[in-house]
């Protein structure tokens, strides 16, 4: 059984009526079977546990437990240079590349962050002269009577989310990871799919490493890129793909268990 069928018990269904009956086979796996299993994954990897339910969102502790998790497995691996490099900041900056390495870790095409533009609100607010009334002028161009205008506080629909106050991570590809080869397709009069170059095949945007280049060099100014790159860059990539491996230690874990 994969781990990934387990979450559907962390969503339970309404019931259903009907005049079809139930398995009652005694070897059928219960919900009361499925919890079992995963607490006795658990107790074998807790970290690959914690992190496969904290990338599905079943709950808000287990995303501070992975994340403190990462940042003691991080503290063990932390190369030389960069212990130099950090000084007296190095425990706060494995906690940021411990929270931004789950975060890429958690990425999918279906999950969302808040717009930056309007503060999740939807609407963007300025000041703007509002025409009250446009006036009345005479044919020969002699105004009766003045255009009414003020300065109000007005608000405009934010173009970057369209109004939702929320964007998604999802590529252009629609999150599916294919696109249609155009080339390909001409030749030989079939649709043909490939990879899309843009996101190679995952249906959505991974978290830049400038992103964390740029919150760790606030708290270490004389970090330069060169350093990052050499030092900095493969120890934070190697954070991010400790979650999969512990992810796929789980997995294991769970089948074997269910088997």
């Amino acid at each position: 059984m994969k781990l990934e069928n387990a979450l559907k018990n962390f969503h339970p269904k309404s019931p259903t009526f009907g005049n079809v009956a139930g398995c009652t086979s005694p070897d059928r796996i219960t919900g009361t079977d499925i919890m079992a299993a995963m607490g006795m994954t658990e107790s074998q990897a807790k970290f690959g546990m914690t992190a496969f339910l904290a990338k599905n969102d079943v709950s808000e502790e287990d995303k501070f437990s992975t994340v403190e998790a990462l940042t003691q497995y991080a503290k063990k691996i932390t190369p030389k240079l960069v212990r130099k490099a950090a000084g007296k900041k190095l425990g706060y900056c494995l906690i940021v590349l411990a929270k931004m390495a789950f975060e890429d870790y958690a990425r999918s095409a279906g999950s969302v962050c808040q717009c930056s533009v309007c503060s999740g609100k939807g609407l963007i607010y300025s000041r703007k002269d509002v025409t009250k009334h446009p006036g009345i002028t005479r044919l020969d161009g002699t105004v009766v009577i003045e255009p009414w205008i003020e300065n109000e506080k007005v608000e405009e629909l934010c173009v970057p989310c369209n109004g939702k106050g929320q964007l998604t991570h999802r590529c252009r590809c629609r999150g599916r990871g294919k696109v249609l080869d155009e080339e390909q397709t001409i030749l030989q009069g079939v649709d043909i799919f490939k990879f899309c170059p843009r996101c190679a095949g995952r249906g959505f945007k991974r978290v830049p490493s400038s992103v964390a280049y740029n919150a760790i060099k606030r708290m270490v100014p004389d970090l330069t890129q060169s350093s990052w790159s050499r030092n900095w860059k493969p120890f934070y990539e190697k954070l991010a793909s400790k979650c999969y491996v512990e992810e796929s230690i789980a997995e294991r874990a769970f089948s074997k268990v269910t088997k």
